[in-house]
């Protein structure tokens, strides 16, 4: 048997000779598509590595998967349109990569926005004053994307043949059924908007909130991460923070401390005196410790004679450290001048019959 008589035999309402056209072309379209990656690689990249812009070093190194894929699928494509087929698979083939090439532009332009967000955005947002933008961006990044692939999986299904329309309105109505049952989903979303807008906090910040204290680890759009001081990770609702009140601790001028000494009944009128201008040095002398000091002989307790003693440490000074050590200087001076601190008592006077 012959060569040509070989290439002459159908199978499948094609003869030899077509489907080796059609290979050929799928192939061709192959090795075209990894050449161009090759030189992507070895040739343009080394170019636009000696310009001064990073811009075309990112358009180099996202267009050329896509690029690829888009000359393998065009390959396909086009080997199949050699072939004679059944009716109707010409029309279903081609709206198969229609899709494929709708895909492939929402992958490339995706794969685009990622790294322009990276190079320019993110850098920019770093170098500005406010918090707002660094919250912000990730959600704008987020929705970009979604809505990219939202219009591109829409342009789809109108080239495939399904009615966008009726498929948008049957979407439209299931929303409307969705947001009625996810409620406090969009409570939380507005939520959200209003911690990005009203800034009651930002990240790293110490708040205390339904019960809760510790510092801000993630904002999100629908809830809030706080690591609590235990260092456990409570997820917050943000509807919580438009419902309930929020103290910022971080944003406090100074640390208030109330301290109520109390010493006992047989203190002399000099002691308590003593006692109110050593608590006053103390406060003076600690370098965290601002001048705004109050001092009061405050009351006749039930088993002491108790001082109102209030000192405020200053902003970004390490709290527990400064009240130990003002705690240890008072109970050092109080003993040398032996100064006695009251404790629970009782006294019991008994008559003689």
């Amino acid at each position: 048997m012959d060569i040509i008589t070989i290439l002459t035999q159908t199978y499948y309402g094609n003869t030899v000779y077509q489907w080796l056209i059609a290979l050929l072309i799928v192939f061709g379209a192959v090795i075209v598509g990894k050449a161009l990656y090759w030189l992507s690689g070895n040739v343009f990249k080394k170019l636009t590595a000696k310009t001064k812009t990073k811009l075309d070093d990112i358009i180099v190194d996202m267009v050329e998967e896509p690029i690829v894929f888009a000359l393998t699928i065009l390959g396909i494509w086009f080997g199949l349109k050699q072939l004679v087929l059944p009716e109707g698979a010409h029309i279903w083939i081609g709206r198969v990569f229609e899709v494929l090439i709708i895909i492939n532009v929402a992958w490339l332009i995706t794969r685009l926005f990622d790294s322009l967000y990276n190079e320019y955005l993110m850098p920019l947002a770093g170098k500005t004053k406010t918090d707002l933008d660094d919250q912000l961006l990730p959600l704008v990044r987020k929705f970009t994307k979604i809505l990219v692939w939202v219009i591109a999986i829409i342009v789809a299904l109108n080239n495939a043949g399904y009615d966008v329309t009726a498929v948008l309105a049957g979407i439209g109505i299931g929303g409307l059924a969705l947001a009625m049952a996810a409620k406090d989903t969009v409570a939380n979303i507005f939520g959200g908007f209003t911690i990005f807008t009203d800034k009651p906090f930002k990240i790293g910040d110490r708040v205390k909130v339904a019960g809760f204290d510790g510092m801000i680890k993630e904002i999100g759009l629908r809830s809030t991460r706080l690591q609590t001081l235990e260092g456990r990770i409570v997820t917050i609702p943000n509807s919580t923070f438009s419902d309930s009140p929020v103290e910022n601790v971080t944003w406090e001028p100074s640390r208030k401390v109330v301290l109520n000494i109390g010493l006992t009944y047989d203190t002399k009128p000099a002691q308590m005196e003593k006692a109110m201008k050593l608590l006053e040095g103390i406060a003076k002398k600690n370098k965290n410790v601002q001048e705004d000091v109050k001092l009061s002989f405050n009351a006749f307790g039930d088993f002491a004679m108790n001082i109102l003693f209030i000192y405020y440490i200053k902003k970004g000074e390490d709290v527990l450290k400064t009240q130990t050590e003002v705690n240890m200087e008072i109970l050092r001076q109080f003993n040398k001048e032996k100064l006695d601190f009251a404790f629970p008592s009782q006294t019991i006077y008994t008559k003689k019959g």
